[in-house]
């Protein structure tokens, strides 16, 4: 608490602050901001940097001290937002999927959303059946190196490639046929559109994993996607609502409910838990505005969403952007030529262009190819190794209506669409290696806990150290929970002592407010049967006897007494005001 309040005032004695932004192919733009400067403005800073049209698919992400992620808020202040002492460090990331990315207007488009899912596939987060994970790994193959050459090809060269948290020989040998016989002749282009057409057919498509619990505690991982909101738990996606079926979205403290109406009026209610309140917050601002980019036809339609209650106080949140139909139309507007892309060769054999958090090996020269858009590139060597750590809580989960169970406890009801198996494995998605870069400044106690957690002090030292760290799921790693986080220790769920506290608080502000109620109304009654208003309901209220003594004996009394404090009070002011005057009289007289 005292580092965070030490660092708020740093800040405000500072008039600038350095901004680094790691764009998605791992380069980074650094720049200088104001202290009044706004999420919009270093938004389309990094815009004009990648000369990006269709800005709205993408967003900044941060990491606070405490690891959680959010999403950088374009209409506030962007000092007020970050929670670590500058210089600031973020991301850019996809933040809305495109339902069709190959209808994508521009290249430099549809290339930095093929970058993003060639993340998604090397993290686990776009997990797929053994047969289309080798075709999307075969395209990339396609895209970074060209055509198969038995002469700079050699033996065994898809294993220099890493395209999957984990994979086999047998899985590397298909991915080398497929692109030895399946795509000889395509371009970088053609393949990376083709990559994006299969990567959009996949249950796993636009999914940003968040841990959460089901009702007999077993992980599960919630995500919105540009077609609804899913549930992954196991190899499967138990639950699907497409944006249309979902009524609502809240939150209370760790707790996320899903309300949805479906055929035959069938209503749903699901609840989940999330692992902290924090966590929670963001998963329900992501599917706020996830639902409001994807549903709605217009922006005009947002409106400020609320989790309070009567006995509540919850978070207001409300979108700001523009919905994809909107995107849609102003896409089809842009007329310009078409920028160009310089991007490195890989292995001094082919023009490519690769993602360093996917592709390893070395490097044997970086000539420059042209290509139709633009953006300029350069390449950072190694595999990021930092890993954002989320302390997931073993909690209860309470599911209204129809819910999913795992088969080893209850009954499986399939709710909001049939249960599909997404892969040939468990949905466990890895931590995207520095997907979100953690500011190099924080507090000793968060120095403390990252280094007991497995990561690196700052990103200079995750720089130095990327080459030894082990990924998630290898040995070394370290204990790592359904959502590839460290977990070092499981929280406790509440006690009964707080539960009680809890139940008692709730009960003190239901008697609050209907005291607050009856007192408003009573004074209100009092006003209306004292004024002129000739309504019979007040007449017969005025020729009550009771009404009359409380007139006489109460009401008369008490106006008699704040009239006369009034005509004191009116008294001394204008005695002050006299004196005053008659003091500026005798001066000039003086």
């Amino acid at each position: 608490m005292l580092s965070r309040f030490m660092s708020g005032s740093i800040r405000n004695l500072e008039r600038e602050y350095n901004c680094t932004v790691r764009l998605l192919d791992d380069t980074e733009y650094t720049c200088t901001i104001q202290r009044d400067a706004k999420g919009q403005y270093l938004f389309d800073l990094i815009c004009h940097h990648l000369n990006l049209l269709e800005k709205d698919y993408f967003g900044i992400r941060y990491v606070d001290p405490d690891k959680q992620r959010h999403w950088l808020e374009v209409t506030k202040s962007i000092p007020k937002q970050m929670k670590s002492q500058p210089p600031f460090t973020m991301c850019l990331r996809v933040k809305f999927y495109p339902p069709d990315p190959a209808a994508l207007k521009e290249e430099i488009t549809r290339y930095l959303v093929f970058l993003q899912i060639k993340r998604d596939l090397y993290h686990g987060r776009l997990l797929c059946k053994t047969s289309d994970a080798a075709m999307l790994a075969a395209h990339i193959l396609q895209a970074e190196i060209g055509d198969y050459d038995p002469g700079k090809h050699p033996e065994g060269y898809s294993s220099k490639f890493q395209f999957f948290p984990k994979h086999s020989e047998k899985l590397e040998r298909r991915i080398a046929d497929i692109h030895k016989t399946e795509l000889i002749g395509q371009t970088p282009e053609t393949s990376e559109l083709n990559f994006l057409q299969k990567a959009q057919s996949l249950e796993t498509y636009g999914v940003d994993p968040h841990p959460c619990k089901d009702v007999s505690g077993n992980p599960a991982f919630l995500a919105f996607t540009p077609f609804g909101f899913v549930v992954l738990q196991g190899n499967k996606r138990v639950h699907f609502l497409k944006w249309h079926e979902v009524t609502k979205l809240k939150f209370e403290g760790k707790t996320f409910h899903i309300y949805a109406n479906q055929k035959e009026d069938k209503k749903i209610i699901l609840t989940y838990f999330a692992p902290t309140p924090e966590a929670c917050k963001h998963l329900w601002k992501c599917g706020v505005e996830n639902q409001a980019f994807y549903k709605l036809e217009k922006s005009s339609q947002v409106r400020t969403v609320s989790s309070s209650n009567l006995f509540f106080k919850g978070s207001r949140f409300r979108y700001s952007g523009r919905v994809a139909k909107e995107v849609m139309e102003q896409s089809a507007k842009i007329k310009r030529e078409p920028p160009e892309i310089h991007s490195p060769l890989m292995a001094g054999l082919v023009p490519s262009r690769s993602c360093p958090s996917i592709t390893h090996g070395p490097r044997l020269s970086s000539v420059p190819r042209t290509r139709r858009r633009a953006v300029h590139i350069s390449i950072m060597e190694g595999l990021e190794s930092l890993r954002d750590s989320a302390h997931s809580t073993p909690v209860r989960s309470v599911s209204h209506g129809d819910s999913f169970m795992t088969r080893s406890r209850s009954q499986a009801a399939d709710v909001g669409g049939s249960t599909s198996i997404i892969s040939d494995e468990a949905y466990s998605p890895s931590d995207s290696v520095l997907p979100t870069p953690v500011a190099e400044h924080r507090s000793v106690e968060h120095a403390a806990a990252a280094a007991a957690n497995g990561a690196s002090g700052s990103i200079q030292e995750e720089k130095e150290s990327e080459a030894g760290t082990p990924t998630a799921g290898e040995p070394g790693g370290g204990e790592v929970d359904g959502g590839g986080r460290a977990t070092p220790r499981a929280g406790a769920p509440l006690s009964e002592v707080e539960q009680a506290n809890k139940f008692v608080l709730s009960v003190l502000r239901l008697l609050l407010v209907t005291v607050g109620l009856l007192f408003a109304l009573l004074l209100l009654l009092i006003v209306l049967t004292e004024s002129d208003l000739d309504v019979a309901f007040l007449s017969d209220i005025r020729q009550t006897p009771e009404f009359e003594q409380f007139h006489s004996e109460y009401f008369c009394p008490l106006r008699r007494w704040f009239a006369c404090r009034l005509r004191w009070a009116g008294g001394l002011l204008l005695e002050e005001e006299r004196a005053g005057a008659a003091e500026e009289e005798s001066a000039p007289a003086e």
